[in-house]
């Protein structure tokens, strides 16, 4: 499991999709009810995501007005979010799964186009629409998260100045919010294993700290490429699981 974690967060720092290894298996190899896998990697995220927001900190001057406004909602949408998941019933939850891999997959597959268009599109959406985008965004991560960052980055184009490293150093901070407060909420309602979580914990502080100093020697492309088909036919293997 130690071993799951590092890759996944290996995964994260090269290029994203690391929950669509971990997740799959929690559920699938270890047996862990999907609810409590769910909460578990979810809460396993948040050392990852304090050492990216951690390395963005610099980058985060010129953009902190921003991460101001966005906080708030996103505290909240976490919140929210986490609320969500703890009342869904495992039926429900299980029926949810093939469609939220999939979104995370198909996020993965557009990933270039929304780096492309945070970098060089023009910012006329009014902030409003950024923060109501970013209430939802932060929801949708309390509740399952896999694809979050992408979400993000995609929505910060639309309205947020800045480079592809300012607007990265926002998305990490508040990746870090709700990471944190949906796992200290899951944890309080009981849905996070302490076991599997200080095992994915310990690989993914691992994983963080070697793809940081390796990752130039792994090609980001290929490996999205085989993240987003593997998530494509994780996706194939719950429906069939769900719905057959």
């Amino acid at each position: 499991m130690v071993v799951i974690g590092a890759i996944a967060a290996g995964i994260n720092a090269v290029a994203g999709g690391g929950s669509l290894l971990s997740f799959p298996f929690l559920t699938l190899g270890v047996q862990i009810p999907s609810l409590q896998a769910n909460a578990t990697n979810s809460a396993s995220l948040w050392p990852g995501s304090l050492a990216g927001a951690f390395g963005f900190r610099e980058q985060l001057h010129k953009t902190k007005r921003y991460f101001g406004v966005l906080a708030i909602p996103t505290l909240v949408g976490s919140a929210l979010g986490a609320w969500l998941l703890t009342i869904s019933s495992q039926r429900l939850f299980d029926r949810a799964i093939p469609f939220l891999i999939l979104m995370a997959a198909i996020l993965l597959v557009v990933q270039p186009k929304i780096k492309a268009r945070a970098k060089k599109m023009d910012r006329h959406t009014p902030l409003w629409v950024g923060i109501l985008i970013q209430f939802l965004v932060a929801t949708y991560g309390g509740y399952f998260g896999a694809g979050m960052g992408l979400m993000m980055l995609g929505s910060f184009a639309l309205y947020m100045e800045g480079n592809i490293h300012e607007l990265n150093a926002v998305k990490n901070w508040l990746g870090l919010i709700v990471n944190l407060v949906a796992s200290i909420f899951l944890a309080l309602k009981g849905l996070v294993l302490w076991g599997p979580f200080v095992a994915l914990t310990a690989g993914s502080l691992l994983g963080g700290f070697y793809a940081a100093k390796y990752s130039q020697r792994f090609d980001s492309e290929k490996l999205r490429v085989v993240i987003a088909t593997y998530g494509l036919a994780m996706t194939a293997y719950f429906f069939w699981r769900a719905f057959a």
